[in-house]
Order: C-alpha cells, then structure tokens, then sequence
C-alpha cells in the first residue's frame, strides 16, 4: 500500500475513533499505541494527529504529546452558537431550497443524523464555504453529540422535524426549529458537559432525584 494510502487510511480511522465520544476530554492520545491498533508504523498517526490538531480535533500541548480539548460550558454554548449562525448563513444563501439534496430517510442514530441533516444544509448553499464550515463545525461537536444523547430526551423528535421542515417547509421553518434546537443545548450545557465527561453521571443524578 502506498505512503498516501496508508496515511488516509490511518487519518480516517483515528478521526472516526476520537469523534465517537469514546475518549474523555483531556485524554492524552500515544501515537505508539494507536500505531499498534492501526497496524501502521508511527510516522503516519504522528501526521494525522498534527492535523488534527489544525482542524481543532486534537491539542498539541508543549512537552506533553496530544490530547483531546477539554470540554467546558463557556466553549461550548460559542460552539453551539457558531453552528446556528453557520446554518443561518447557508439558509439565507439558498437559490432554490426546493431543488438538491434531501433529508427522507436519516433513519439512523441522533448524532449521525443531525450531522447529516445539517451537511446537507451546507450543500444547498449557493457559497460552497457554508458547507465546508458546518462540516468541520460538526466534527468537533460529534463526541458532544454523543453526550447529548445521555442529556436531553427526544432528541430524535427534533431532528425529524428539522427535516421535515428541510424538506417540506419554507427555509424560515426550519431557521425557528434549528433556533429552538441549538437554545435547548446552550440552556443545557452543564448537563451535557457532564454527560461528555461521564456519560452515566446525568443518568445516576436522574435516578437519585
């Protein structure tokens, strides 16, 4: 296999693995046992570590290797609050809503499907930046997602109708429902933080209540 096969082979592989919520934030990242996971040398998960580390995925912090960003409430309402405004701006750039890709059937688990659902938000926008923007944006909230899922209930409802609406309804629609959608999440970034850090710790709390 070829040097550059190999290395998108082991990018994609990593990338997958530190945005399925698996690792903690913080988690320090060792080159030499993701090497051995992946059957590859080093060199090639050294590569896909540093950039990801561009893409905002993973840290590099000086004389301590790489780790996954830690997580707080501040950081991620602004996230959660870049995403909406990143959605906004791809709806507003629409020439024809009713033409392109369409969101039937994401009948998959919530995080994929809202990003998905979202993608093709991107897609439809006439400034292809839209769309890449709210792609990187959903990678680092993917593991958040995942957190989510332990956090707030019908979650899935949510994204059925922001579908809907994508599909069926005028771009306005699903603005207000994407609005709704991301002001749940800001109000309830302690939840989610903590979810992310243990994902049984908002279960455990529910239970004791």
């Amino acid at each position: 296999m070829s040097s550059g096969l190999t290395s998108e082979r082991v990018y994609d592989a990593l990338k997958c693995r530190l945005l399925s919520g698996a690792l903690l934030p913080g988690a320090r990242l060792e080159p030499a046992r993701f090497a051995e996971e992946l059957a590859s040398s080093v060199t090639p998960v050294r590569d896909a570590l540093n950039r990801m580390v561009g893409e905002r995925l993973v840290e590099a912090r000086a004389s301590d290797g790489f780790h996954l960003p830690l997580v707080t409430e501040a950081h991620l309402r602004d996230l959660y609050a870049w995403n909406v405004a990143l959605l906004a701006l791809a709806v507003q750039s629409w020439t024809i809503p009713s033409k392109g890709p369409r969101a039937d059937g994401l009948a998959i688990d919530a995080p994929r499907a809202t990003a998905m659902l979202f993608a093709l938000v991107g897609l439809r926008s006439a400034n292809p930046e839209h769309g890449a923007q709210i792609a990187a944006c959903n990678d680092r909230l993917a593991a958040v997602r995942v957190a989510e899922s332990h956090a707030l209930p019908n979650g899935e409802a949510e994204i059925r109708a922001m579908a809907m609406a994508f599909d069926h309804d005028p771009p306005s629609a699903l603005l207000k429902l994407a609005r709704a959608y991301h002001r749940r999440r800001i109000a309830a970034a302690p939840d989610i933080v903590r979810a992310r850090y243990d994902p049984g710790a908002y279960n455990r709390s529910i239970r004791g209540l």
